[in-house]
């Protein structure tokens, strides 16, 4: 499996991570439907609707989007490009019009560095606060890479018959699940500037990749105010 190349302006730091988390699943087993059978039905259901059976359960994916993320009172269109390993980390790397730069996680460390035209600081933090963020968005974001859902460090917890709670980082996730499978939404306490705050992410519209299917249309919101909107272009998964 070929390497996907880091995308521009990232640190050495960043880079590094990006290609730790690209590294390919060793050995991943075919998914047998019966897998499945251990989680409660809402889960059963989604993981069913999401892996195509015989699949190779791959743990990473890299992601390719575009979307509106707002900054301040204004909304700026974004390209990103992402790599995403559930269980270990993840950067985001993004650019608008103006602004570029990324965001990360990995190993109890984050970091968020934004610049305009590349040479002016906007934003940057490398701050437990940050750290604490990040691994909130690592746990919510598992959904991108169904095979986690196997994980033993993933704890299900079973609400009702639309509903399932997943612990991972320490962190419930709240999935809603319709009756055919698909992810209708994700939710979670998550820490945001001071405080934490509901962070629920609402999806609609599917992609299927390498046999995985996965939301393709998501719409951010920190207690209910929206604050990003992407669409999935690509998922090579790892």
């Amino acid at each position: 499996m070929s390497v996907i190349v880091a995308p521009p302006r990232l640190t050495d730091s960043a880079r590094l991570d990006w290609n730790v988390l690209q590294a390919p699943t060793p050995d991943p087993r075919p998914f047998d439907p019966a897998d499945a059978e251990m989680l409660p039905e809402p889960a059963r259901r989604w993981l069913l609707h999401a892996v195509r059976p015989g699949t190779p359960l791959r743990r990473s994916v890299v992601l390719r989007s575009h979307g509106a993320i707002k900054l301040g009172s204004s909304w700026r269109g974004f390209h990103a490009r992402q790599v995403l390993a559930p269980l270990a980390g993840y950067v985001w790397a993004a650019n608008t019009l103006l602004v570029n730069g990324f965001d990360r996680y990995r190993d109890g460390s984050g970091e968020m560095r934004w610049r305009l035209l590349d040479l002016i600081p906007v934003r940057s933090s490398s701050s437990p606060d940050t750290a604490c963020s990040a691994l909130g968005r690592l746990a919510s974001e598992f959904v991108m890479v169904p095979a986690v859902a196997l994980d033993p460090s993933l704890v299900w917890k079973p609400v009702d018959e639309r509903h399932v709670i997943a612990r991972l980082h320490n962190h419930d996730i709240t999935l809603t699940i319709a009756v055919d499978g698909r992810l209708e939404s994700v939710s979670l306490s998550r820490w945001h500037e001071d405080r934490y705050e509901r962070f629920t992410a609402d999806c609609s519209g599917e992609i299927t990749c390498d046999g995985f299917t996965i939301p393709s249309d998501v719409r951010g919101s920190w207690d209910e105010e929206d604050f990003i909107w992407f669409t999935v272009d690509e998922a090579v998964f790892r």
